[in-house]
């Protein structure tokens, strides 16, 4: 350490009006320091005031710039130097380094600014000032097709500064996108791809720009996909295979990037993955097999690449795939089910499945899922069958098969989700199917759990859902036992409110209900209606310029319903509604303006 003191004060000195020798011993004696004790040695750099020295001795003609950048890189591997360096000035000389030829000098100036930038936005904003990313990626390009190891290493170090310039920077990313790093790193990785310290550089930085959308479109147009899957092959290491996992999930976001997966052979070796991992307890390979499958899923979320795989319901993909839902890993069988749902995306895909027996397969996975069953599959596998039962010809084929019951078996889920999927499979099964419609609206228990999901504040999705179920099952029944087991239950007053949604579809739904109601069963539910103020509700919408022109036309229809009963006519009569009516008549929509001219006379009539 006393030769340490004695070469900074040394370097003060002849830092003025040095010989190179005289300047080198001083360098090799902090180097030497700074190996043996790296923080106490830069402490001591930081107090001595060197640093504003070695700005002025940067300089290309030097011998010892080399051993000076090298000094940087070691110091600023401390987080409590960086800002020093930067405060020194030593951030403009260093960039202009990068335009001399000199390899070594070059290696030690891309250390020193990759160390600087590390975790430091005082750094990167000084590198990015003096325009060094730009000189870097140059680098890159011209020496892209150099396979010496003094260029693939000083390639490894200008990546890695690069990726500490732009870590979870989206700004710096974008920049470093649009100066066409991706098409040189790719074209990089697939040269180099022997040389495992250049491959996980290369990894690490696609892994921090593949998150940024402008990035994924860059990706979609180099061959990128064929460079990973080549690459994942040759893989034994889990972490390596880790690595290319973490660049391929968020590229795999993009669907064209998706197709270029499938085309370049992915899907097998994740096929290969699952098969190997699938009964070991090892934590990597649990591992892998959560990955590979959940990377097999987000495949199939793309039009294209999963019509590929589904090959009309033949394809060997596919085929495979089912059998997961069979498995015991409850990981295979979530993706299984999720795998199904991403199929059961167009009808034609959906009648096949149907047709081939896949619907007594959910089936049979849901039952293993009753009792104190794993959520994400319960929620998978409803979700598998509301997408499979919205073709209008599966309908009562899975209605016959027994769907319905299976679904009503989750009614006591106390999960959101699972609630949720329950419930739109349940829609989607009685649409248009007036037998089934009735006799889950005659279920007291399924009509009390909707009411009281129909309250569920706190998931919109849930109580949007049980509101639109109990529309559905009056629309689709016109049972008038179904009515009144929805008046019993308290029901009335949320197909009242649901008038009052902010989607237009779902106000359409509920008012076509309550048409109904009115139609078939208005002595039964007019104290209900009359409480939840539907006829105030009704006056609103009519008056309300916004309202579209299918919820005036429906709401004139149910006022006209509701002039049968004494009670609800006073209340029509108590609201200007032929003022609001009568300016209707001219309405720009047709249907619209004659259904004015007849709830006009009918009110005239009626008053």
């Amino acid at each position: 350490m006393d030769n340490l003191s004695d070469a900074l004060k040394k370097l003060k000195i002849t830092a003025v009006d040095s010989t190179a020798d005289s300047l080198e011993g001083c360098l090799d004696c902090l180097l030497q320091a700074l190996a043996q004790n790296n923080t106490e040695t830069s402490e001591k750099i930081q107090k001595s005031g060197i640093l504003q020295v070695f700005a002025s001795l940067l300089t290309p003609q030097s011998s010892c710039t080399a051993k000076i950048a090298n000094v940087i890189a070691e110091v600023a591997k401390n987080e409590f130097m960086r800002n020093p360096c930067v405060d020194a000035g030593l951030i403009p000389p260093l960039v202009q380094l990068l335009n001399c030829k000199d390899q070594d000098v070059l290696l030690q100036t891309g250390r020193a600014l990759g160390n600087i930038c590390y975790d430091s936005h005082e750094g990167r904003s000084a590198v990015d000032h003096a325009g060094g990313a730009e000189i870097v990626i140059d680098h890159l390009r011209s020496l892209c097709s150099k396979t010496d190891p003094a260029s693939e290493k000083l390639m490894t170090v200008f990546c890695g500064m690069l990726m500490n310039y732009s870590n979870e920077n989206d700004t710096l990313q974008s920049q470093l996108i649009n100066m066409g790093v991706i098409p040189t790193l790719v074209k990089l990785l697939g040269i180099h791809c022997q040389n495992s310290a250049l491959t996980e550089m290369c990894l690490v930085a696609f892994g921090n720009l593949a998150e940024l959308e402008s990035s994924k479109e860059q990706f979609a147009y180099t061959n990128i996909a064929e460079e990973l899957v080549k690459l994942f092959k040759k893989q034994i290491e889990h972490d390596k295979k880790e690595m290319i996992f973490e660049v391929l999930a968020p590229l795999a976001e993009n669907d064209i990037i998706k197709l270029q997966l499938v085309e370049a052979g992915l899907v097998e070796c994740l096929l290969e993955i699952v098969q190997k991992t699938v009964d070991s307890d090892k934590e990597d390979d649990i591992a892998e097999l959560k990955t590979a499958s959940d990377l097999m899923v987000l495949l199939l979320l793309g039009d294209e690449s999963m019509q590929k795989l589904f090959e009309g319901g033949k394809g060997s993909v596919f085929q495979r795939v089912l059998l997961w839902i069979l498995s015991n890993s409850h990981q295979l069988q979530l993706a299984g089910a999720l795998a199904i749902a991403n199929f059961a995306r167009n009808d034609g895909n959906c009648i096949h499945m149907v047709d081939n027996g896949i619907v007594q397969k959910l089936m049979d996975l849901l039952d293993r899922h009753v009792e104190d069953g794993n959520v994400t599959v319960q929620h998978a596998a409803l979700s598998a069958l509301r997408n499979l039962a919205i073709p209008v010809v599966n309908k009562a084929k899975m209605l016959s098969a027994g769907v319905a019951e299976a679904v009503l078996k989750f009614l006591r889920s106390e999960m959101p989700p699972v609630q949720f999927k329950l419930l739109g499979t349940l829609r989607m099964l009685i649409d248009a199917q007036a037998e089934a419609a009735e006799q889950l609206g005659k279920n007291v228990k399924l009509v009390e759990r909707l009411v009281e999901w129909c309250e569920a504040k706190d998931h919109a999705g849930v109580m949007g859902e049980s509101n639109r179920l109990l529309s559905a099952l009056i629309r689709h029944s016109k049972s008038k036992d179904v009515i009144r087991t929805i008046v019993q239950s308290g029901g009335i007053k949320h197909l009242v409110t649901m008038a009052t949604s902010e989607h237009v579809i779902m106000q359409n739904e509920a008012l076509v209900a309550l048409a109904l109601i009115a139609a078939l069963e208005l002595a039964t539910a007019e104290k209900d209606l009359e409480s939840a103020q539907l006829v105030q509700i009704l006056h609103r919408l009519l008056s309300d310029e916004r309202s579209a022109p299918e919820i005036k036309y429906n709401s004139m229809v149910l006022i006209c319903a509701l002039m049968g009963s004494e009670l609800l006519h006073k209340e029509v009569q108590s609201l200007a509604f032929l003022d609001v009516v009568s300016k209707l008549r001219s309405h720009e929509n047709k249907t619209v303006a004659q259904q004015a001219s007849l709830t006009e006379q009918r009110l005239a009539v009626e008053s």
